[in-house]
């Protein structure tokens, strides 16, 4: 299964949420795309739809593929905790997701990107793998020559909050990952009980 790079409203569409971010084209049409996709005669979804959307909506969100996500499933659910928080804060604690909550990009294809063309750096190193974990006390900067890049530099100007989970330097123009989320502190709203429910049956 290749990324998916089509249109997001379409996906924001089936999902009646807006997983990519504010969207104009959203507002006007917040139902499934399709000739049906009002209809208000549409069947009961079953638990296991339910589910599958819940998984679905997760991966389109932070950009994963099925078999990335299954792999982080099934190393949350060997550790300690609530396998759904744990499953979180290990996608939360993904290098293009971090650099993406640190306000370098706009977007979390966007971070994906700036990591793949070797403009961060962790721990004084280049990365360019976007899945690349971080661990608490990881140090995420912009490598010198890519501090002027427009995409950069429009990103930071216009951050918004900081994330309670997340340190940023502006003068040093670096970030720290300080600890793994709580659940409280996600924003995302995906029911990842419904997740765990999928992939124990």
């Amino acid at each position: 299964m290749a990324r998916y790079t089509g249109p997001t409203t379409k996906i924001a569409r089936k999902f009646r949420e807006p997983i990519y971010g504010p969207d104009r084209s959203f507002e006007k049409k917040n139902y499934p795309p399709g000739m049906h996709g009002n209809s208000k005669r549409r069947g009961k979804t079953s638990e296991y739809a339910l589910q599958l959307m819940e998984k679905q909506k997760a991966k389109y969100t932070y950009g994963i593929l099925e078999r990335q996500f299954k792999n982080i499933f099934y190393k949350a659910s060997r550790k300690k905790g609530i396998t759904g928080e744990v499953l979180l804060q290990l996608i939360e604690s993904r290098l293009d997701n971090v650099v993406y909550r640190l306000g370098i990009a706009p977007s979390r294809s966007a971070a994906r990107q700036l990591v793949s063309h070797k403009h961060i750096i962790v721990n004084g190193k280049v990365i360019n793998i976007p899945s690349f974990q971080l661990r608490p006390g990881d140090i995420v900067s912009i490598r010198e020559r890519s501090r002027s890049l427009e995409v950069i530099d429009h990103s930071l100007s216009g951050r918004g909050m900081p994330y309670s989970w997340l340190e940023w330097d502006g003068n040093l123009m670096t970030g720290k990952f300080m600890t793994y989320p709580e659940r409280q502190d996600i924003p995302e709203n995906i029911k990842e009980q419904l997740i765990v429910e999928l992939y124990s049956k």
